[in-house]
């Protein structure tokens, strides 16, 4: 099977090479990724759902320390990686921890292996949202930030670890939290001591409750400014104001 057949034959229903799929082609017939990406542009195929989350509709991943601490050595002044050594850093954590990282501390990557996205001299512009929950004396309640704190909570089990991947000392972490159950009524984390499987720190269904709803929120939230976005200033060329 040659190059273009080996691509035809992974094609997504709607005609398109996925990310993915365009990795396995390299590794199948051992052709260098570039030259996959630069066939497919010759075929007019499009490539879709970049792993590293740069375009297409993937799931979002969460934020890891670890994965950020891999990653850091390698960016640019514009806080930006080279697409090669981002998909190097996902080797054993995989794409979706990168992807989710790299969304939570802005990081952008550059120099695509397949050749999708090119450095561009004109600037590129961008909407940003950013969604919280405060009380009537202005104090943050809920929001991005305390709900990765909840989820390191969850992940670890324990506070004092979950303030340490975050960077975060303990006495703030638990301030954070003590803020959240006195304005919202609810108990939203349960300690148990001793040495048994259920011991550590849990959230409470509520919790979970909380987090689900505010990323809800979140996701209609940035999917309505993005397309008014688009509308107010990506206007196709050549069309009417």
């Amino acid at each position: 099977m040659n190059l273009q057949e080996a691509i035809r034959s992974t094609l997504n229903s709607e005609g398109k090479l996925t990310c993915a799929s365009a990795y396995k082609v390299a590794a199948k017939t051992k052709v260098p990724v570039p030259e996959v990406g630069k066939t497919a542009k010759e075929m007019g195929i499009r490539i879709t759902d970049c792993g590293l989350g740069q375009f297409g509709k993937l799931e979002k991943g969460e934020y890891s320390k670890v994965v950020y601490d891999r990653l850091k050595p390698h960016l640019n002044d514009d806080n930006k990686v080279v697409c090669k050594i981002a998909r190097e850093v996902a080797r054993g954590v995989g794409l979706k921890t990168v992807r989710g990282t790299l969304e939570v501390k802005n990081i952008d990557v550059t120099h695509c292996e397949l050749g999708c996205f090119k450095e561009k001299k004109r600037t590129r512009l961008y909407v940003k949202t950013k969604t919280w929950m405060e009380n009537q004396r202005k104090e943050l309640l809920f929001g991005k930030g305390k709900t990765e704190i909840l989820l390191e909570i969850q992940r670890t089990g324990s506070i004092a670890k979950a303030a340490e991947n975050l960077e975060m000392n303990y006495k703030k972490a638990w301030s954070h939290i003590n803020l959240l159950q006195k304005n919202l009524d609810d108990v939203l984390v349960i300690t148990q001591k001793g040495n048994s499987e259920n011991s550590g720190t849990k959230l409470t269904p509520k919790a979970m409750e909380y987090i689900t709803k505010y990323k809800q929120l979140q996701r209609e939230i940035e999917e309505f400014a993005n397309k008014r976005f688009k509308e107010l200033f990506l206007k196709p060329r050549g069309g009417k104001d």
